[in-house]
C-alpha cells in the first residue's frame, strides 16, 4: 500500500510558492513552502528561537528553514547588497534564527537541495546577518514572502506569518550593472547596428555619464560601417552637447538634424524642448516640422503646444485652428477644451 500512495500526485500540506521582483534588469526570486498557522502557537514554538537540534540530521545548532519542507531559496541574476553586504549572482539557501528580544539571524548558504535545516553547515554560510522583526496588525495564516517596498534601485523583502513580520533591504546598482551590460552588447553581434548605440548614448545620458554618451553617439555618426547621421543620433548628440553646456554645438548639430526629422520625431523633439523649459528652440522645432514636413500632424498642433507654453496664446490658437484633415478622430473634442483654455489665457499643456 505504500508503494503505491508513493506513485501518486498529492496535495503538499505547505504549497510550494515562488515570488520576483524585477530590480532594474536583475531579478530577485524566492522560492518557498508556505505552512499554515492552524490555531498554533508559531514564535517560540513552531519556530523555535535561536539555534536548535532538531532532532534528526547533521546539524546540531540549527537555524529554521524560514518555510516548510525543502529549503527556501533566494536567487539573485545580479550582483546584490543585502543589509550592506555585497552577495555575488546567484541562488542560496535561506535560512532565519528569530530570537525572543525581536531580532532575528538571516543567513544565506550556499546548500541550496536540502530538505529544510537538518543538515544545516555553518561552514556553507555565504552571509549573515542581523535585522529586527516588527508586529503586524493584522495575522497573516499561510507564511508569505513579499515585496514590500520597491523602488529604482532597491526593494524590501519581508517574511510575514502569524503576526510578524522579518524585513531586509536588498539594494542594487542599477547604473553599473546595465553599463556593464551595453558595453558587452557594443562587442556582440548587437554592436553591428546602428541603433544599439543610439540607445546606449540615450541610456549613458540618462544617468549623466555624458562624456560615454558623447563617444558612443559619435561612434553611430561616423566611423563604422553602418554610421549615417540621422535625426535620431544627430539630435540625441545635440541634447549630449546642450548638457554639457557647449550650446553653441549643440544648436549646429540640432539644425542638421531638423531637416532629417519626420513629422513625429520633430514633435518628440520639440515636446523634449519644451519639458526642458527651452521654448523658444521648441517653437523654431515646431515651425520648421510645419515647414518641411508641409503641416502634417502633428506639425499645427505641436507649433500650439510651444506657442502656449511661452504664454502666446493667439499664435497658439492660430496654430490649432490650422490643424487639418489628417488629425486623429481622436484629437478633436480635445481641441474644443484647448481652444476654450487659450480664449482664457491659459496654458494647455498644464492639466487643470
Amino acid at each position: 500500500m505504500s508503494n503505491l500512495k508513493a506513485q501518486l500526485t498529492l496535495p503538499a500540506a505547505s504549497p510550494e510558492a515562488e515570488v520576483r521582483q524585477r530590480i532594474g534588469i536583475t531579478d530577485i526570486t524566492i522560492h518557498y513552502g508556505r505552512p499554515y498557522v492552524k490555531g498554533r502557537a508559531i514564535w517560540g514554538n513552531v519556530v523555535p528561537y535561536g539555534f536548535n537540534y532538531l532532532g534528526f540530521g547533521t546539524a546540531k545548532s540549527a537555524p529554521w528553514r524560514a518555510g516548510a519542507d525543502y529549503n527556501t531559496t533566494i536567487q539573485f541574476t545580479h550582483e546584490v547588497s543585502i543589509q550592506g553586504n555585497k552577495v555575488p549572482a546567484g541562488k542560496y539557501a535561506l535560512f532565519m534564527a528569530p530570537e525572543e528580544n525581536g531580532e532575528v539571524v538571516i543567513i544565506l548558504s550556499s546548500n541550496t537541495t536540502s530538505w529544510g535545516s537538518y543538515f544545516y553547515d555553518e561552514k556553507e554560510d555565504v552571509l549573515r546577518f542581523k535585522v529586527s522583526a516588527i508586529t503586524n496588525g493584522t495575522a497573516t495564516e499561510m507564511l508569505t514572502y513579499r515585496f514590500d517596498a520597491v523602488s529604482p534601485t532597491s526593494a524590501t523583502v519581508s517574511l510575514h506569518w502569524d503576526t510578524k513580520g522579518i524585513p531586509f533591504t536588498i539594494d542594487v546598482a542599477v547604473n553599473e550593472i546595465v553599463m556593464t551590460g551595453i558595453r558587452n552588447d557594443l562587442r556582440n553581434p548587437k554592436g553591428f547596428q546602428q541603433t544599439t548605440w543610439d540607445s546606449a548614448a540615450n541610456y549613458a545620458l540618462g544617468i549623466g555619464q555624458l562624456d560615454q554618451a558623447l563617444e558612443w553617439i559619435d561612434a553611430s555618426i561616423n566611423g563604422n560601417f553602418f554610421s549615417k547621421e540621422t535625426f535620431v543620433n544627430l539630435s540625441l548628440k545635440s541634447r549630449i552637447l546642450e548638457k554639457q553646456g557647449k550650446t553653441e554645438a549643440a544648436q549646429r548639430i540640432l539644425q542638421k538634424a531638423i531637416p532629417l526629422g519626420s513629422p513625429d520625431e520633430l514633435y518628440r523633439l520639440g515636446i523634449g524642448l519644451i519639458a526642458d523649459g527651452q521654448l523658444d528652440k521648441a517653437v523654431d522645432v515646431m515651425q520648421a516640422n510645419v515647414k518641411n514636413n508641409k503641416g502634417a500632424f502633428p506639425g499645427h498642433y505641436g507649433l500650439a503646444r510651444a506657442f502656449s507654453a511661452k504664454k502666446e496664446f493667439k499664435n497658439a490658437l492660430k496654430a490649432l485652428e490650422k490643424t487639418g484633415p489628417d488629425t486623429p478622430e481622436h484629437f478633436k473634442p480635445r481641441f474644443e477644451r484647448y481652444r476654450e483654455q487659450l480664449r482664457n489665457g491659459q496654458d494647455f499643456n498644464v492639466k487643470l
